[in-house]
């Protein structure tokens, strides 16, 4: 038998349990007393106030990680909403300022455990809420499902279903039956027609546990500029024939009209849940395979596996504050050079070499396709002060000491891991004066600040940006500076 790794709960339980605070990154805390002590349950996705059933994940002596169930009884805080919840959403009935204390408080702690700033609270500049709290999202993707869920009966039922998978299932769908309030209203008050047609072929969705059918996903994406709609319909190969690809986009001009850009078809034969297979192929059938997207006044491209900044109207607010701080010090940026890391489509080097007409900027990404777009959406913007290079940040440095002492300012936005350690060795070693380090992870960002200042950079500015409203989602700027600079 195996041995109990504490006194109060199993790997597999279902608890329930009151969820007392809060900590960064959604995480609800719960706690169980007995006469051995104290345990703490976390369970993300909740709040103060619930009373939630969730399952025990992963254990240590002194806590739990669980997976929630279902939310048994409501916070006091929460109100009613018009719109269907969805697990994307679990702060939706929360009032939006009441997300942003909890955002901010939890953020705050995160660099004073974490990065060992205790005076974090004297360096916060703003908190940047997002222009738009319900509908500001700018691409969705749809499952389809063989598995829905009786939310009367509590259990999975064979039914097509077509919207998102069940909070803490991987094979359960949940069909949308009316707008969410993240992504476009007309979009998903239509999606239970868009459902219908699909169910009256007689083609299978997709079925998870057997890892078969027809009908896989719906991912569509939105240009607030233009008010258009891209669709991609993911299916697999099998009964393709049977399929008319082209009355289907036919069906969705009738309910669409002008604001349908264009229908793509995408072929995934592979068995994992995921959107865009690697050996799948991807074909236009009806209109453009792109739309176009409006960013501080540069417009960019975007296809339907371009990566571009889900809530537009937010990114605003977030890259106007990255050339705030990285303007801050003009003397760093003028007649010098600005190394913009992880650079993606290079959005951040083009508005900032919009703005200031003497930098040089150099964007690096290991995504060849990202640096592809970068160079084509500087060309139509008519920038011409960045440079684009393909190349892992490590090496690209190492390949390129004549930068070495004469970088003012480093832009840093990587992905969600944050920057190896062996990578920010480097990128200290280039001695630049000020750095801004965007990051859709704080907690990874709060690790590798205080690497930053064992080198000597000091945080001299941080600014917090809800990017997703009624997630637990948060991106912090942080403006950082050598400790010896005038």
């Amino acid at each position: 038998m195996a041995r109990r790794q504490n006194k109060f709960v199993k790997r597999g339980e279902v608890l329930e349990i009151q969820i007392e605070d809060y900590a960064f990154g959604g995480k609800g805390i719960g706690r169980l007393n007995s006469e051995d002590g104290q345990f703490v349950i976390f369970v993300p996705n909740t709040l103060p106030g619930q009373y939630v059933k969730a399952q025990v994940k992963k254990l240590s002596k002194t806590y739990a990680e669980c997976k929630l169930l279902e939310v048994l009884k409501r916070s006091e805080d929460e109100v009613e909403i018009p719109y269907q919840e969805i697990p994307g959403a679990p702060y939706i009935k929360l009032p939006i300022e009441k997300q942003h204390a909890y955002k901010k408080q939890s953020t705050l702690e995160l660099f004073k455990r974490i990065g060992k700033v205790q005076d974090i609270e004297s360096l916060f500049d703003e908190f940047i809420s997002s222009p738009g709290t319900f509908h500001y999202r700018n691409k969705m993707e749809y499952a389809f499902s063989a598995i829905g869920y009786n939310h009367e009966l509590k259990t999975d039922v064979d039914e097509f279903t077509l919207g998102f998978k069940k909070r803490g299932t991987w094979w359960c769908g949940d069909d949308l039956k009316q707008d969410s309030g993240l992504f476009d209203k007309q979009v998903e008050d239509k999606l239970k027609l868009i459902k219908v047609y699909c169910k009256d072929t007689g083609l299978a969705p997709w079925h998870g546990p057997k890892k078969e059918g027809f009908f896989r996903y719906l991912v569509v994406r939105k240009s607030y500029k233009t008010d258009q709609l891209l669709f991609n319909l993911v299916t697999t190969s099998h009964d393709l024939s049977e399929f008319d690809l082209q009355k289907f986009a036919e069906f969705l001009v009738s309910h669409f009209g002008d604001r349908l850009a264009g229908l793509l078809h995408t072929t995934n034969d592979e068995t994992g849940d995921r959107t865009i297979a690697t050996t799948g192929a991807v074909k236009l059938i009806y209109g453009e395979d792109k739309i176009v997207e409006e960013l501080l006044d540069l417009h960019f491209e975007i296809s339907i596996k371009s990566f571009f900044q889900t809530n537009p109207k937010s990114a605003e607010k977030l890259y106007t504050k990255v050339i705030e701080y990285a303007l801050e010090r003009k003397e760093t940026i003028d007649n010098s050079i600005v190394l913009d890391l992880f650079c993606g489509t290079g959005t951040i080097g083009q508005i900032l070499a919009s703005k200031s007409e003497n930098a040089q900027i150099v964007g690096v990404d290991i995504v060849e396709s990202a640096i592809v777009n970068a160079r084509k959406n500087a060309e139509r913007n008519g920038i011409e002060g960045v440079k684009f290079h393909t190349a892992d940040v490590g090496k690209f440095l190492k390949e390129h000491p004549k930068y070495i002492g004469k970088i003012g300012t480093i832009i840093l936005d990587p992905a969600r891991a944050g920057i190896a350690p062996k990578t920010l060795s480097k990128i200290i070693d280039l001695n630049a004066q000020r750095m801004v380090y965007v990051s859709c992870n704080p907690a990874t960002q709060a690790r590798d600040v205080e690497q930053l200042a064992h080198a000597g950079y000091t945080i001299k500015k941080l600014s917090l940006v809800d990017q997703f409203p009624h997630t637990a989602h948060i991106e912090t700027v942080v403006l950082l500076e050598q400790a010896d600079i005038n």
